[in-house]
């Protein structure tokens, strides 16, 4: 957009360093709350251990993701795939506010992963998690770490979730009984659906109680070197 200056000016042109736009494109950082790895026993025997993801684990993890886009519509994959396909990318990019991921990983394979972001110090904004295992509850436990991060560690307020599958909407919102606020008025950034949510009150009342009981196990923080070093380099399933 061009317009004529009202004064005279002694510079017709003013050039910029990109160091000095980038701030304008990538948001502040909050302080936010740094995850520590944890493990849990699965329903098999094996133990998975969740830690935060790598950046160099990016590259292999939006590879993978991009099979999901190519399945087609069934179960939605190819939408759910092509937006954790834009947010990786916005993590890596540094065009995602805030953003945290978590990867599971069984004997140095990764089986399922969870992201999220912080919108403020109140509010968390749950985006998407996933298996590629089955049958072990995997997204389930990836779930339960997400706001165990949330309400514990980072101490929000909320969690705000949206859902785009039958089975997600079925698993987590109303098998969870999770409220929603009205709707249009409050839309969830994934698309603009409707906003379910869970507060603190509602977490340590319920959620907390119900969500473990559907993983199985607890999360436990006492993780040996061996196990870290066992899922230091990580390959996709």
């Amino acid at each position: 957009m061009y317009k004529e200056s009202p004064v005279e000016v002694s510079q017709k042109e003013i050039t910029f360093k990109v160091e000095e736009l980038e701030p304008f494109l990538s948001s502040p950082q909050l302080d936010m709350a740094t995850p520590q790895p944890c493990k849990i026993e699965l329903k098999d025997g094996s133990t998975m251990l969740i830690r935060e993801v790598k950046d160099k684990e990016i590259p292999m993890l939006l590879d993978y993701v991009k099979k999901f886009m190519e399945t087609g519509a069934k179960d939605f994959y190819d939408i759910v795939g092509a937006r954790i396909y834009a947010e990786l990318l916005g993590y890596l990019r540094n065009r995602l506010k805030d953003p945290y991921l978590f990867v599971g990983a069984i004997d140095g394979e990764i089986v399922g992963f969870a992201n999220g972001r912080v919108r403020d110090k109140d509010l968390n904004i749950s985006l998407h998690t996933m298996a590629f295992k089955r049958g072990l509850r995997i997204g389930a436990t990836l779930y339960y770490r997400k706001l165990v991060y949330a309400f514990e560690e980072q101490k929000n307020q909320e969690v705000w979730s949206t859902f785009e599958s039958y089975n997600g909407l079925k698993r987590w919102g109303i098998g969870m009984a999770q409220p929603s606020y009205p709707y249009p008025e409050y839309q969830h950034e994934l698309g603009g659906a409707r906003v379910f949510y869970v507060d603190q009150q509602y977490w340590n009342a319920a959620v907390k109680d119900y969500v473990k009981e559907m993983v199985g196990n607890e999360l436990d923080y006492d993780v040996e070197d061996e196990l870290l070093e066992k899922n230091e380099e990580l390959v996709m399933p």
